[in-house]
């Protein structure tokens, strides 16, 4: 693509001249120092700061349940439990007082999952906003937890709206899921929402397919590699 993109999700460290050319950048909160968010503020860029609500990558904790994310290898958890929202909350707030401007909110797709947790995340949603008070969220699909999600958050991330990563390298998604994919994109065009796709693709033709589709049913897109490696 010759023009730049809306925002940029880059999951590495450093490179802050390179993020500087995005108004909005959205990164892992301990792979910057607080000078260096203050830099990205002065020139113009909105940081917002990695948060997971329904996986967890740490030690054993009684918030985790038995099974796991078998793609990222985390645990799921009981997103109710009242120590796992504490933590949550106090991840959030640390993210506020490093410099962060806002927050992303990923691994919201509990419907799939553990469908009981739909309550309690949007529980936890509304804590985030309410306790740290980010000047802007932005929430990564969240489907289930629709209308009720938009009015907590500012903006949602389709991610792989129109092409994927697989064991085999990237893809678009078959007829059949495109439709699915489109008819949720006509619900999200109702709602008062920043909306962006995050497709991954490696080849131009792949990428030109994902832009174009997203700007069909009005969402900027992003397109990245599957480690969100690419600034």
């Amino acid at each position: 693509m010759s023009e730049k993109e809306p925002i940029c999700f880059y999951y590495g460290n450093g490179k802050l001249t390179e993020l500087c050319a995005y108004p909005r950048v959205v990164l892992q909160p301990e792979f910057y120092s607080s000078e260096e968010l203050a830099y990205l503020k002065e020139q113009g860029v909105q940081p917002l700061g990695y948060l997971t609500l329904s996986e967890d990558q740490g030690p054993p904790a009684v918030w985790q349940r038995p099974e796991k994310n078998p793609d990222w290898g985390g645990h799921f958890v009981y997103v109710g439990h009242p120590q796992w929202v504490e933590h949550v909350v106090g991840q959030a707030r640390a993210a506020m007082a490093a410099g962060f401007d806002g927050l992303f909110l990923d691994t919201l797709n509990v419907e799939l999952t553990f469908p009981e947790d739909v309550p309690h995340l949007l529980t936890l949603v509304a804590a985030i906003r309410a306790e740290a008070k980010p000047a802007y969220m932005l929430a990564n699909r969240g489907f289930g937890m629709l209308p009720r999600l938009a009015e907590l958050v500012d903006g949602v991330v389709f991610e792989s709206f129109s092409a994927r990563w697989t064991d085999d390298g990237y893809a678009p998604w078959p007829p059949d899921v495109l439709e699915f994919h489109a008819q949720i994109a006509e619900q999200l065009l109702r709602l008062e929402l920043d909306l962006y796709a995050l497709d991954y693709a490696d080849t131009p033709g792949l990428t030109d397919f994902a832009v174009r589709r997203a700007r069909m049913f009005g969402m900027q897109c992003v397109v990245s590699d599957r480690a969100l490696s690419r600034v």
